[in-house]
């Protein structure tokens, strides 16, 4: 009895272990990094994405093909009177006999049936470059494809890290809105004694009360930013709305943003992309040049032809063919065409390059005005609390009239908006940097 006691004591502390660790896992904190391998991970658009790796990747395999052999198999049954057909049959199924070299026999026969099959084998030996261009050509694709998901995902992980941080700076916004609101509620206390001491007029309650009701009204938009904020995060990263705390702070650990972006492995997918699109044109425009080059085949066949199981016939055959194009309009317009879209290719690879570089020069000067902007800001707030502190003070004392208090609010809430702003811009023109530079976003790696 004791043994099966403590048996069910140990298997009480396992499933206690089993549910707080699940508990554990489930309060893991979302952090801005999960929240981007999350998306890379759940998003529906990232995964159409992939699809369309996987389909290039199916296509490349099938180019890679073109290269093996071919076989054929038929099968048919055919009954006829027509007179070639029908002395052909009797010849295929080995029965031809003096009897049908007869003149009315020939000209007039007999309905004949008969079914048989083949098998064909056909083998390219020399197409003037077609297929191996043709080969070339789809692993390109495919790995500019694959370059191309690379891009989106750092694409997603830019918006990934503007809505994270934007989410913060309205849940930061809406903290201070309730801190006004709270302060708001003590100044009321405060005017209203006074205004029952006679100390004050009844015109400097009304005035709190309608400041009251302008941070009411502001804390109602700000809610709904909230709300938004956190469910455009969850499009994002594939689920719903995201609750819970987000684990990154707003403000970074190091605001030299110049020395905290662009770290790591560079690499920009579209670049590499546009590369690799401009090698599989060049590559296509070969395979269109080689419709017009002859081409060599082997075709190695065996068939069988049977009136009844015991009267039949059979034959193989083995053949070298060349086949030349030596005139095709449409093969040589497709030629052109092809070059083009090579001249093309090459060219918008060039654009690329250069609009990588205007978007390096762009992200560096955001990255240079969001940290000067935040040093300002920092010393906007400083001072407006500051001014705020003194004219309460002094408002206390009777010495100052209600609205200098409230404009020193107001100094505050906008010292505190352009704050939140500069600390939005430093983020997110450090993941333009990174997204410009080619290198992780927020230090995440596909």
């Amino acid at each position: 009895m004791g043994y099966f006691t403590m048996n069910i004591d140990n298997r009480s502390l396992l499933a206690f272990l089993l549910v707080a660790g699940a508990s554990l896992c489930a309060d893991e904190p979302f952090t801005v990094s999960r929240a981007i391998q999350k998306a890379w991970t759940d998003q529906a658009g990232l995964k159409a994405g992939q699809a369309m790796v996987d389909s290039r990747q199916a296509e490349a395999d099938g180019y890679r093909d073109l290269r093996l052999p071919t076989l054929t198999l038929s099968a048919q049954g055919v009954r006829t009177n027509e007179p070639m057909m029908a002395f052909g049959i009797k010849l295929n199924e080995a029965r031809i006999g003096m009897a049908d070299f007869n003149p009315l026999t020939l000209n007039h026969p007999d309905s004949i049936g008969a079914y048989g099959g083949s098998a064909v084998v056909q083998q390219p030996l020399y197409t003037g470059g077609r297929i191996t261009a043709a080969r070339r050509a789809g692993d390109f694709m495919f790995q500019a494809e694959q370059a191309s998901q690379e891009r989106r995902k750092q694409e997603t992980a830019q918006m990934v890290v503007e809505a994270y941080f934007g989410t913060q700076v309205a849940e930061q916004a809406l903290k201070w809105v309730d801190d006004t609101r709270q302060w708001i509620q003590g100044m009321e206390s405060f005017v209203g004694a006074r205004v029952q001491q006679g100390l004050m007029l009844e015109s400097e309650l009304q005035r709190l009360k309608a400041f009251h009701a302008q941070a009411d009204a502001q804390r109602a938009d700000v809610v709904k930013q909230v709300r938004s904020a956190r469910s455009g995060l969850g499009l994002l990263t594939g689920s719903g709305p995201v609750e819970g705390p987000l684990a990154t702070p707003l403000e970074p650990e190091t605001t030299d943003s110049l020395k905290v972006a662009g770290q790591g492995t560079t690499f920009r997918g579209d670049l590499v992309a546009a590369d690799l699109q401009a090698k599989a044109a060049g590559e296509g425009a070969k395979a269109a040049r080689g419709n017009l080059i002859p081409e060599v085949g082997l075709e190695v066949g065996a068939g069988t032809l049977h009136h009844s199981w015991s009267e039949k016939g059979n034959w193989t055959w083995a053949a070298v063919g060349m086949k030349w194009k030596v005139f095709s309009a449409p093969d040589q317009a497709k030629a052109k065409a092809a070059r083009a879209q090579e001249r093309a290719a090459i060219d918008m690879r060039s654009f690329k390059q250069q609009q990588a570089e205007h978007e390096v020069r762009v992200a560096r000067e955001a990255v240079v005005a969001a940290d000067a902007r935040y040093v300002a800001a920092k010393e906007s707030l400083a001072a407006a609390e500051e001014s705020k502190r003194l004219r309460e003070a002094r408002h206390r004392e009777g010495l100052a009239p209600l609205i200098e208090v409230l404009d020193a609010e107001a100094a505050v809430q906008g010292a505190r908006t352009l704050i939140l702003q500069s600390l939005f811009e430093i983020r997110v023109s450090r993941a333009g940097l990174d997204m410009a530079t080619g290198h992780p976003i927020e230090g995440v790696n596909p």
